[in-house]
């Protein structure tokens, strides 16, 4: 499975304390200035998209949609999850450019 490496960074950043999960947990990381990627996955409603999607915009907070609510939960030892945010810079450009990676095979 090709998404394990953005996957298992996403383990590490939550080890370190560095992953906000939930959907109000997430919105509040956007609406606080904190974060700096959010992921959504792909298989969430179509409704926490667009609402994830619209945040971002007018936040100018980076986003990406990727995996499952299910991989995503468990990268971050949850049962299952369908956002989470970055709130490290670093972290975030690293798990940012291995899904975009993933992005450019899949095309």
């Amino acid at each position: 499975m090709k998404q394990n490496k953005a996957l298992s960074m996403l383990g590490i950043a939550t080890k370190a304390g560095k992953v906000v999960t939930g959907e109000f947990s997430t919105e509040k990381a956007v609406k606080e200035g904190r974060a700096f990627l959010v992921v959504v996955a792909e298989n969430a409603s179509d409704n926490t998209k667009k609402k994830f999607q619209n945040m971002c915009n007018y936040y100018q907070t980076s986003i990406c949609f990727f995996s499952d609510k299910v991989s995503l939960g468990n990268a971050c030892g949850k049962e299952f999850r369908a956002s989470l945010a970055l709130v490290d810079e670093g972290l975030a450009k690293a798990v940012k450019k291995q899904i975009d990676i993933l992005d450019n095979l899949e095309v």
